[in-house]
């Protein structure tokens, strides 16, 4: 393993510190310096000599030299031992691999000590840039040498975009992959490159639902394409395409998650790594058959001057412990993970997506991995599939320590501590711009683990969380499986594509009227956290999300509590308890702005045959649900409180939820390169007569500042129109208008996100359509309506109505008996119509002990629907 020189100076002022206690250290008596406290200590500086002797006056240069000395005397140590990294970038061509040799003693730990600008990096350079004959703006650089393959690209710390865009043809499902319209793919360069990528999600006007489920995102490689005949890479086509289907239950695949075929007469979403589709500033592509990488510069980046990294290993750190020798009391504090990839989505296994970043993998993966006793040959546990691998990753460690660090640039899970991890913590943290899982604890192989096999004792704490997953957007900051007594209190996550916190494993069963896995989890906490801008690529999840046993007793189940959770964006819940999910006490949070249930859903227990529902107390929320309290079959709700708005909410629990305020300095530690955002997904449109309506999904990673407005352009092929809304007038309504266009004509239409910085990539385009009136058919009636009164405020719910008419619903209009109108517009409005999911509402504002009467209407692009009046209510006094 070898470590070079640091691409840019760094580490000066640690390295003059070191030279000033060696002075110090030499005016000390003879024998007083050998006994100094941390004459033991290895120190590492960029500008050292890996034959020094590691000491102050002596440092080593490289990683694995200090981890050698490390080992030779981490068996004797009478205090911690610090290695302390002087400011620098590290650049390994090796993980540095620990085992239970890299340990503490009991009682001292080694601690891996950083400084300000020490980053540890599996990056290569990129230079010798050149404009490419033929192509205005493009340009080429030799591939770094040893460098086979990666899938990320950053230019002076902000992630580009591997070239991508729709597929110029339609294509028909095959079993071994597709036929085309044309031969179109069979001429582009390299073929075999190219992934074709399927997005989940559903209820957007006019975007095709594809994936294997709305919380997925899965991608495959093209093996070949030859003529009209493109076949896929194996085993992903197989394992995406295959699972097997009960055969007296109709729609429901053997492993109970999702569909059971990728294609189903669904066409890919977009293809990606495509020479070929470079035509947009930030997009870039390694042809590693010519081992030359591409690049398009955004404006004002200068490829002369940019630090252009390629990530080439997979893994930072690699800590391989093991139950009989548990790697134990280490530590790494005020360092900076980057630039690191994950090679497995780009071989044949590609990414045939589960949920929460698992994935079946393997030759005929679809046919046994983790079905168990659900299917002959099956392989157990049941849900034991593949999970990301962590570019920095500890199995089976004790008393491990990540704090005051950064996990950016990464281009798998961030950190892993997989299964066996004990008293461990990870606090003061920052995980961003991340391709999948932010933080991993334990796993979902072992459900009754033993000994050191379990999972325990692990606290995430004061870690800021945002601007991820940017790859595997079913990917979730902190996935938690099967564990006991851990802790995860006091983060920040925010602008996050799916899920914010994810825990419990293998409740599917219950979809079959059979008991969730039984397991060993007890006692975790999930606490005072602040989640917030959630959900903002994929649907079906929650803040919190919780599925399978938490416990065996409602005192020792999961406690999820004073958490703030506030302005999803897909379709969810605050918090959501999901399938098999037992012993679960949601208590004393704060939660709205949720698409259709703060907390939510209730499951019939099957573990015996009384039909109860799986035991949950739902007690001392400030939500906006309003559900009086009662007891159903087993779900106990009492005490909560309605929300009248956000202002409402007790200062107590907002105050405490968070980062706490002596660590909110990691708030401000950004990371993010500083440069235009990230592109929005998911354009749908619906045309009026000279108009487009738009909707789309906002970008997760707004790249050191704020969007503060979206610019639309719709083109005919010929001309466009242009239109802006801002980023706060979006978020009201959920859609915009682009006026100004010409009936008859054809449009597609694309998104661009802008902040300080600039404006990003634009989104990939919509679906043509066409504009005309649309007629004049109004929208259905809604349906299930109910008025759930406070003291001051009422929580209104109903069903959209089972039809659109001639448009989509895009608005309720609420008529109160005071008065008073309000248009109920944003997100949820526009995709809970096609979808049936409940709508929700607070009115607030009301006079206790007076009767109030509402009407609620759908509005669409043409018009008011009817309106349908809910029953008379009387505000409590």
């Amino acid at each position: 393993m070898k470590l070079r020189r640091p691409s840019r100076p760094g580490g000066r002022r640690a390295f003059g510190l070191a030279v000033a206690a060696l002075t110090a250290t030499a005016l000390l008596p003879a024998g007083v310096a050998a006994a100094w406290p941390g004459s033991q200590d290895v120190y590492v500086s960029p500008w050292g000599n890996d034959f020094g002797s590691g000491a102050v006056w002596s440092p080593v240069r490289t990683l694995p030299r200090a981890q050698q000395l490390v080992r030779q005397r981490a068996a004797h140590l009478n205090a911690d031992l610090t290695v302390h990294v002087a400011s620098g970038t590290y650049r390994l061509d090796q993980p540095l691999v620990l085992d239970a040799s890299d340990s503490g003693s009991p009682g001292h730990r080694v601690i891996w000590q950083g400084s300000p600008g020490t980053v540890v990096s599996g990056g290569k350079q990129v230079t010798g840039w050149r404009p490419v004959a033929g192509r205005p703006g493009l340009y080429s650089a030799p591939a770094p040498a040893g460098l086979d393959n990666t899938r990320q690209l950053y230019v002076d710390g902000a992630r580009a975009q591997r070239a991508s865009g729709r597929l110029p043809v339609t294509v028909k499902a095959t079993e071994t992959g597709y036929t085309a319209s044309s031969d179109a793919l069979a001429h582009w360069r390299n073929p075999s490159d190219l992934e074709l990528v399927y997005t989940g999600g559903e209820g957007l006007w006019n975007v095709g639902r594809s994936g294997l489920g709305q919380w997925t995102e899965p991608r495959c490689p093209i093996a070949s394409a030859q003529g009209t005949t493109i076949t896929m890479a194996q085993p992903c086509w197989d394992n995406s395409t295959k699972r097997l289907m009960f055969a007296d239950i109709p729609g429901r695949s053997v492993n109970m998650v999702g569909p059971g075929d990728l294609t189903n007469g669904r066409q890919p979403s977009y293809v990606e790594n495509a020479f070929e589709l470079l035509d947009t500033p930030g997009e870039w592509y390694l042809d590693r058959s010519a081992r030359r990488v591409y690049y398009l510069p955004r404006k004002g980046e200068n490829l002369n001057r940019a630090d252009v990294e390629l990530p080439a290993l997979e893994k930072l750190v690699d800590g391989r412990g093991t139950a009989e020798k548990p790697i134990h009391d280490i530590s790494f504090r005020g360092i900076q993970f980057s630039y690191a990839t994950w090679l497995g989505p780009s071989s044949p296994e590609g990414f045939s997506e589960i949920q929460a970043g698992y994935q079946i993998t393997g030759e005929r993966g679809w046919a046994t991995q983790g079905l168990c006793q659900f299917t002959p040959g099956g392989a157990c546990p049941y849900a034991d599939w593949t999970k990301e691998p962590g570019n920095v990753s500890i199995s089976h460690g004790q008393r491990v320590e990540f704090s005051d660090s950064v996990f950016a640039h990464l281009g798998g899970a961030g950190l892993d501590l997989g299964e066996g991890a004990q008293d461990s913590t990870v606090s003061d943290s920052v995980f961003t711009d991340i391709s999948g899982n932010g933080v991993e604890i334990g796993g979902v192989s072992k459900p009754n683990a033993g000994g050191a096999d379990v999972t325990a004792r692990v606290k995430v704490t004061n870690n800021h969380l945002y601007g991820m997953p940017r790859e595997f957007t079913g990917g979730v900051p902190i996935v938690n499986g099967y564990s006991q007594s851990n802790v995860i209190s006091h983060n920040q996550i925010d602008h996050v594509a799916y899920s914010g916190i994810s825990m419990g494993w293998g409740g599917w069963p219950d979809k079959i009227k059979q008991a969730a896995t039984a397991n060993v989890s007890r006692d975790n906490v999930v606490s005072n956290n602040l989640i917030h801008d959630y959900m903002l690529s994929l649907d079906d999840g929650g803040g919190i999300y919780t599925q399978g046993i938490t416990g065996p007793s409602q005192a020792d189940g999961e406690k999820v509590t004073g958490n703030v959770i506030h302005d999803q964006w897909g379709l969810g819940k605050s918090v959501y308890t999901d399938n098999g999910c037992t012993y679960e006490t949601v208590s004393g949070n704060v939660l709205y702005n949720a698409a259709y249930a703060n907390v939510a859903s209730t499951h019939v227990d099957y573990r015996d045959s009384l039909g109860n529902n799986d035991p949950t107390v739902i007690s001392g929320n400030y939500w906006e649900q309003g559900d009086p309290d009662g007891n159903i079959k087993g779900v106990l709700t009492q005490g909560n409180h309605l929300l009248s708005n956000p202002a409402a909410a007790p200062k107590s629990i907002v105050d405490n939820a968070g980062i706490e305020p002596s660590h909110r300095g990691v708030l401000s530690r950004r990371v993010d390169g500083g440069s235009a955002p990230q592109a929005p997904t998911r354009i749908g449109t619906f045309a009026v007569s000279g108009a487009l309506y738009v909707t789309w999904n906002p970008t997760v990673a707004e790249n050191g500042a704020p969007v503060k407005d979206y610019l639309l352009t719709a083109s005919d092929g010929k001309q466009t129109v242009t239109s802006t809304v801002s980023a706060k007038d979006f978020k009201r309504t959920g859609y915009t208008m682009i006026p100004g266009l010409t009936d008859g004509k054809s449009y597609t239409v694309t998104v661009a996100a802008r902040n300080v910085f600039g404006t990003g990539m634009p989104s990939l385009p919509s679906a043509a359509v066409t504009v005309a009136q649309p007629g004049s058919t109004p929208a259905g009636v809604v349906t299930k309506t109910k008025a759930l009164p406070s003291s001051d405020a009422v929580s209104l719910h109903w069903a959209p109505p089972a039809e659109n008419g001639s448009a989509p619903v895009i608005s309720y209009r609420i008529t109160v008996s005071d008065g008073r109108t309000i248009e109920a517009t944003g997100r949820d409005t526009i995709v809970s119509q096609p979808t049936q999911k409940g709508m929700t509402r607070v009115v607030d504002g009301l006079k206790p002990g007076t009767a109030y009467t509402f009407t609620i209407a759908p509005v669409t692009g043409i018009g008011v629907g009817p309106a349908v009046t809910v029953q008379t209510t009387t505000v409590t006094g």
